[in-house]
């Protein structure tokens, strides 16, 4: 039957033109990132990962069946969200162009146009949590914890359960078209203030700050926003010093809005406590390895001696607390870790949930990155990090208190405690 010998031979074909006829940004996006995801994956996970693929694969399908072959980049980032979201591995993500160009600004230690003024988004605008010295923001006025209630005349952060136009992002954005920005400047028992907060090229990343705390102002509150650039220990280090050459009697360490970084740089700042030795255990190629991060005295250490480091060996030897919250996430957490277990007070709110392991990032057909949980983290007897920190100390967050009064309620609790651990 020569009908049917040609049906056989144009089913390939007809099959070959079908498959590719659903082939979209979307779909392009999908695999290159679950591809990525399934042959480097190593984390605490026990999701069934290739159910899962195929799950939101068939959603992936649906989303786009009537755009086809135009289907964008946006559903394909949506189902992908929805599907590492049911994985349940924080750590495994994708960020769109965007939050990579920032993540390559910030890691490559470029400089941008910035205010120096670094916002998180909440209830009511946005809050300034960190302002880079010698920056147009710290020159034009603006403080910390000031709460931006408009920018460029738009509501900023979050009203109820919506966000506002206005977002970090947003800020982020006209930071880097250079021009002034125009903002509403909330604070406690003063009538709202305008500002307009002029821009200049600083480096992306933000730095540690140090300011100072107590009845007598003598404890040290070092800000540490990030351990992203290479010389994030380096920097940290220093403030430490200073504080020291200054006469600090007491240590804070605030990591409430610390995203995390660089392994070699949190480990290295949190062995001013004591020496530190963090063991990854990674799979390639099928095959298990460990590999150790070791610290001392607040600069990066080498395995082998730190058999020979001197009992009590520690840059910091007062007494200290360390501020979380849930905005601590990731290397901040391994920070509070080993903080935590060298007698530092743990204050604040349970952190973020990913500090026992750790990422790489690959890249996204469409400019974005995917990352990859791709290490689990163990101390140095082998124990398994906690997912996240529980403080010693639990303060909930309070933003009215905060921008309404003036008072940082978490800060409060940590020199309490201080006081009570100097007292004994």
């Amino acid at each position: 039957m020569p009908e049917l010998r040609s049906l056989r031979m144009l089913l390939p074909a007809l099959l070959l033109t079908l498959s590719v006829a659903e082939a979209s940004p979307a779909s392009d996006l999908f695999r290159a990132a679950t591809d990525q995801v399934t042959r480097g994956y190593y984390g605490w996970s026990t999701a069934d990962l290739k159910a899962l693929n195929e799950k939101y694969d068939a959603l992936l399908r649906v989303r786009c069946s009537e755009q086809g072959e135009a289907c964008p980049y946006d559903t394909g980032r949506e189902v992908l969200k929805d599907l590492f979201k049911e994985f349940g591995d924080a750590h495994t993500n994708v960020r769109d162009p965007e939050a990579a160009v920032r993540l390559r600004e910030v890691t490559q230690d470029l400089a941008v146009q910035r205010t120096g003024a670094r916002v998180v988004r909440v209830e009511g605008g946005l809050l300034v949590v960190s302002i880079m010295p010698g920056s147009p923001a710290e020159a034009e006025g603006l403080r910390v914890f000031d709460l931006l209630t408009t920018v460029n005349g738009q509501a900023a952060g979050k009203r109820g359960d919506e966000n506002a136009p206005a977002g970090p992002n947003e800020f982020v954005r006209l930071e880097r078209e250079g021009r002034p920005i125009r903002v509403t400047v909330r604070r406690p028992a003063l009538p709202d203030q305008a500002l307009s907060l002029s821009t200049r090229p600083l480096l992306a990343r933000d730095v540690p700050t140090l300011s100072w705390a107590g009845a007598d102002g003598r404890v040290a509150v070092i800000s540490y926003p990030t351990f992203l650039p290479s010389d994030a220990s380096t920097l940290f280090l220093e403030r430490l010093n200073e504080a020291q050459a200054a006469g600090a009697r007491g240590l804070i360490v605030d990591l409430r809005y610390n995203g995390g970084g660089s392994l070699t740089e949190c480990v290295a700042a949190a062995s001013i406590f004591a020496p530190v030795e963090y063991q990854s255990q990674t799979r390639y190629n099928g095959k298990l390895s460990t590999y150790s991060y070791t610290g001392v005295n607040g600069t990066r250490g080498h395995f082998l001696n730190l058999k020979t480091v001197p009992p009590g060996s520690a840059a910091w030897k007062g007494p200290a607390a360390v501020l979380v919250g849930p905005n601590t996430a990731s290397c901040a957490e391994v920070f509070a870790y080993y903080a935590q277990r060298a007698g530092a007070t743990v204050v604040g709110e349970k952190t973020r949930g990913v500090g026992n392991s750790g990422v790489v990032f690959g890249a996204l057909p469409d400019g974005g990155v995917v990352s990859v949980t791709v290490l689990r983290a163990f101390n140095e007897r082998g124990e398994a990090l906690p997912e996240a920190i529980t403080p010693d100390v639990l303060v909930p967050g309070d933003i009215p208190a905060l921008t309404g009064e003036g008072r940082d309620v978490t800060l409060e609790a940590a020199l309490q405690a201080l006081e009570l651990k100097a007292a004994k």
